[in-house]
């Protein structure tokens, strides 16, 4: 099973709740987050909608997109920030186009979070991390 990397601009609500799903929900890897230009916080609406799925990111830190990350992950999902993702290589990376919820309703929150739950359980079958 492959190391993941989820990017968003922000690390702070889409690549945050997918890397809270995959470790969750994978039986093998793990996954890392991080973001072009990270927030102070996770942002406290996805850690609510996070929790209603049983899951805490609360504990979690935006960090900055760096060379270390990269080179250690075996694939690189963008969640709408490819072309600002230069540190991406693209034969590894993936892109999702997820809408930022951030400054959204709640509502918007949940529909973005089921959309990566959906994302990353197929990733998590197609890859043989079940």
């Amino acid at each position: 099973m492959a190391n993941e990397l989820f990017v968003c601009v922000e690390n702070a609500c889409r690549s945050q709740m997918a890397q809270g799903f995959f470790n969750a929900l994978a039986t093998e890897g793990m996954a890392e987050s991080a973001g072009t230009r990270p927030a102070a916080r996770v942002n406290p609406q996805a850690i609510q909608v996070m929790r209603e799925e049983g899951i805490d990111i609360g504990g979690q830190k935006p960090k900055v997109l760096t060379p270390v990350l990269v080179a250690r992950s075996d694939v690189i999902v963008t969640m709408g920030c490819l072309e600002g993702c230069p540190l991406a290589p693209r034969e590894k990376t993936m892109e999702w186009g997820i809408e930022d919820p951030a400054g959204q309703p709640v509502e918007k929150f949940r529909e973005v979070r089921d959309d990566i739950r959906r994302r990353v359980e197929q990733m998590i079958l197609q890859t043989g991390g079940v």
